[in-house]
């Protein structure tokens, strides 16, 4: 899937307002502008394997159960907060659907590896040089 094109169903999203925390005065402590996004992997309408790959992230924010918590609260506006928030699930989801491509051994070539052992006998000059005779 090079190209992963997602958009969730209404149905998957939970949207819950909570109020901001940090610096912002009264308008913090009487508006519930900050938003928790709730998403549901192992019930999602995503493919299985983008589910596994998703399941198996490394991030804090899935937790065991399969669920996915967003929170945002950079804006004042609750609409922005949530455009926000579905933002940053749909690039998390985007970034776990991509396959890395499958890195294939190689063997250095004859040239860098007489290069190299140029460059360990030179050394090699330099520090016993560096030595006095007289053990």
């Amino acid at each position: 899937m090079p190209d992963f094109r997602w958009t969730p169903r209404p149905g998957e999203i939970a949207f819950d307002a909570i109020r901001a925390s940090g610096p912002g005065g009264q308008n913090v402590n009487k508006v519930s502008n900050a938003v928790h996004l709730r998403f549901d992997i192992r019930a999602s309408s995503l493919p299985d394997n983008v589910k596994a790959r998703l399941l198996a992230w490394p991030d804090q924010r899935i937790s065991a159960d399969g669920i996915v918590v967003i929170k945002a609260q950079d804006s004042r506006s609750l609409e922005r907060n949530r455009a926000d928030a579905l933002a940053r699930l749909v690039e998390l989801v985007q970034a776990a659907a991509h396959v890395p491509k499958a890195r294939r051994a190689t063997k250095p070539t004859y040239g860098s590896q007489q290069r190299r052992l140029a460059g360990k006998s030179r050394r090699s000059e330099v520090k016993a040089g560096r030595r006095s005779g007289d053990y």
